[in-house]
């Protein structure tokens, strides 16, 4: 991976690549959870980019929106772990690196330019 200065955006790849990592094994009989998680990682990567590029005063809903889909990531990971797809352990580093991308996306939300 190149280096990133985006750090929202960096941290974003390294959760895509360690969620990557855990649902290899996903069973099929929950392929649209997995499905559902690995799109809306990818969306909330999309987002961001998208509103780093916008104006100041416009990228406000893209963020807003951002910050949702780390709601529903989060949810999916609870999940996974619920039906005893990823373990506690997975489960625990997954949401640690979402809990850290929605502080850095809130941090960005409120900072005044």
């Amino acid at each position: 991976m190149n280096e990133e200065k985006f750090i929202v955006a960096k941290h974003i790849k390294e959760f895509i690549m360690m969620l990557d990592d855990y649902l290899i094994n996903y069973p099929r009989k929950y392929y649209e959870l997995r499905n559902r998680l690995v799109n809306d990682s990818y969306e909330l990567l999309e987002i961001i980019y998208t509103a780093n590029y916008m104006e100041v005063e416009e990228r406000k809903s893209l963020q807003v929106k951002g910050i949702m889909k780390i709601s529903l990531i989060d949810f999916y990971i609870e999940q996974s772990f619920k039906k005893r797809i990823i373990s506690e352990k997975q489960s625990i580093r997954l949401s640690k690196k979402l809990l850290n991308i929605n502080k850095l996306l809130r941090s960005w939300y409120e900072y005044k330019y």
